[in-house]
């Protein structure tokens, strides 16, 4: 699907990948983010918080996007 925003990047769209996967344990995602991106879990989760506002991202992969951004808004509420 293409928009007037354009396509996401390689490592945007790799980030969203990692998160369509489910993990076995701990850890696991992390050491994935860090060996498959190259980038610490603190980046990592600062991309992908930028992801869930971006257009592309929700044109790209809606269901991956609204599912995290529902857990994000779950999150923020308890606070």
């Amino acid at each position: 699907m293409t928009t007037d925003f354009g396509e996401l990047g390689e490592r945007e769209q790799a980030v969203l990948a990692l998160e369509r996967r489910s993990w076995p344990g701990p850890g696991a995602k992390e050491r994935a983010v860090r060996e498959q991106l190259g980038l610490s879990a603190t980046r990592y989760y600062q991309l992908l918080n930028a992801l869930l506002d971006d257009p592309r991202a929700l044109a790209h992969d809606p269901v991956t996007v609204n599912r995290l951004r529902r857990v994000r808004a779950a999150r923020e509420s308890r606070r």
